[in-house]
């Protein structure tokens, strides 16, 4: 390995996208991440924090795990087109999964607002 590469430990890693020590583990043990191992010590390649910086970005965006890891293999096997075409696809789904979300949260919210209403209005009259 060139000594020009950064690596980061396992606490490294943690702090910098301020994750547990629990959910990295976990993402290594599901092989999203694969650092080198040294003893007991790993170590995370700037290969592995590309990988978790799109893995904490699928999250945020709603995506399962088994979506992230299909996109992050077809990455390894196929290049960076298809990762990106599926990607796209997978992108339009969440749109509308997240956009039905967004409606049942606006009627969710609508109704609670005209509940605490009608409560408020029926103590004013008491």
């Amino acid at each position: 390995m060139p000594d020009t590469e950064e690596r980061l430990s396992f606490k490294d890693m943690c702090a910098r996208f301020e994750v547990t020590p629990r959910t990295l583990r976990y993402y290594e043990y599901i092989e999203l991440l694969s650092p080198d191992r040294e003893g007991r010590a790993r170590w995370y390649r700037p290969r592995d924090v590309a990988r978790m910086t799109l893995i904490l970005r699928g999250r945020r965006w709603g995506f399962t795990l088994e979506e992230i890891r299909q996109w992050l293999l077809i990455y390894d096997k196929q290049g960076t087109e298809a990762q990106m075409r599926l990607w796209v696809k997978g992108a339009d789904r969440q749109l509308g999964r997240l956009r039905e979300e967004a409606r049942a949260l606006e009627e969710a919210i609508e109704g609670l607002r005209r509940t605490r209403d009608e409560v408020a209005e029926s103590l004013r009259r008491k």
